[in-house]
């Protein structure tokens, strides 16, 4: 039976169980089955054949797929990303994307090795100078002595390495929230326990919290400073506090550090400089406009480089190794300076933050480039629906967040288009 009493079993030759359908699809069915109940017999059994025939076709369909794949959702971002081809010319806050290209240095490096003929399977650990550099790099920077590194295919590849080997079914991972996309997702389609800490409404490091949060079962935790999505950058106290939680019980923690060359007010401090069982992470996408070449890097102290022993060895069966090329122009990479390209976007994102304090509550962020903004009335959903129907696309705060009250800004794009989105964001307020 539905709602009012229409049964929806239909005929004695087809069964449509109510599951297959939405709820919208289920209210235009019935309404064509009351309009064409008796009078029309044969119109009858066509819906009610056609009914059977996609309830055949869904169950069908959905056997093939496998039930890790419902621990999951769809990209939020993504899908606005989408929209926007669809749009003619609208002010796009919505992707995290530098509005600069690669610099044309780094081109040139990528486009000798091409030509060079170095277009074929690196090691799977990566090019032996790229790993050089970055060990050097880090030994230089932390302190660390004969470190272990892995170039990764992103950021995203590396966390996603690290998380297949080290996350058994059940073990705990704490998140600050708001947090990265990814990190929930993965963490749940390996069976781990995503265990949020809220650090509303300043988005500062909530440190206590996450003390109170460790139990027997947490595995790691997650730092990202400068952090997506709140722009926030922990201070070296917060830092350095959390170090001490994790050296108590021994906890493992991973630091994603993307946006580490986006800081506007000062150092990003690193708990890699304070804790040596830290996994960091960092990549080239973000400070070289490389989103597309798909390059990042993983390193750890020498006393657990067993961690990258066996994310390596999940390499050879997934990404096989990072793209050859690229990989010689992130060498080059090391050695370039974004400090022009830093100044540029602390100006994109005191032009955002100024255009919006009057209006909205938000935070000054202190890096990356995105802004978590309260949405006024309560409900970041409602108002990107009504942003994006004035040509402004942002992404709701439950992408990023056990919560739906924020919505974020991405100011990666021309200061021309950060004015206009602000002056319309503003009237709908």
């Amino acid at each position: 039976m539905y709602g009012d009493g229409t049964l929806l079993l239909l005929s004695t030759h087809f069964y449509i169980p109510l599951g297959d359908f939405e709820q919208s699809q289920l209210d235009y069915i019935v309404k064509k089955v009351k309009v064409l109940r008796f009078p029309h017999l044969w119109v009858w059994h066509f819906w009610v054949g056609l009914l059977g025939l996609f309830g055949y076709y869904s169950r069908q369909m959905e056997k093939y797929i496998a039930d890790r794949t419902k621990l999951i959702d769809a990209s939020g971002i993504r899908k606005v990303f989408a929209l926007a081809a669809s749009l003619k010319n609208p002010i796009n806050f919505s992707i995290g994307q530098p509005d600069f290209d690669v610099p044309d240095a780094l081109k040139e490096e990528a486009i000798k090795a091409i030509r060079a003929g170095q277009n074929k399977y690196s090691q799977t650990a990566g090019d032996s100078i790229l790993k050089g550099k970055v060990a050097e790099q880090v030994e230089k920077e932390f302190g660390w002595e004969r470190p272990a590194v892995l170039v990764t295919s992103g950021v995203s590849g590396g966390l996603l390495l690290a998380f297949m080997a080290l996350i058994n079914p059940g073990d705990e991972v704490i998140i600050p929230d708001p947090y990265f996309v990814i990190y929930k997702h993965v963490i749940n389609l390996l069976g781990g326990k995503c265990v949020f800490v809220d650090s509303y409404p300043d988005f500062k490091l909530p440190v206590e919290a996450i003390g109170r949060a460790v139990t027997a079962k947490t595995k790691m935790i997650i730092v990202n400073s400068p952090c997506n999505p709140t722009g926030a950058v922990y201070s070296e106290e917060q830092i350095k506090a959390l170090a001490e939680i994790a050296a108590e019980s021994d906890i493992l923690i991973i630091t994603d550090e993307i946006y580490e060359k986006f800081c506007y007010d000062g150092n990003c401090p690193s708990i890699a400089s304070y804790y040596d069982k830290t996994l960091l992470l960092r990549g080239f996408s973000k400070s070289y406009a490389m989103t597309g070449w798909r390059l990042g890097f993983a390193a750890v102290h020498e006393s657990i480089n067993n961690i990258i022993e066996e994310m390596t060895k999940m390499q050879q069966y997934t990404f096989v190794c990072a793209p050859t090329p690229f990989q010689k122009a992130a060498a080059a990479a090391l050695d370039y300076d974004v400090s022009a390209l830093v100044a540029a976007y602390r100006k994109k994102r005191d032009v955002l933050y100024e255009g919006l304090k009057d209006k909205f509550e938000l935070v000054k962020p202190g890096g990356a480039f995105y802004a978590f903004v309260k949405a006024p009335g309560g409900s970041a959903t409602k108002f990107v629906e009504k942003a994006i129907e004035n040509n402004v696309l942002i992404i709701p705060g439950n992408v990023f967040s056990e919560k739906d009250t924020h919505f974020r800004i991405s100011y990666a794009t021309s200061n021309e288009k950060i004015e206009q989105g602000v002056e319309i964001l503003c009237r709908l307020a």
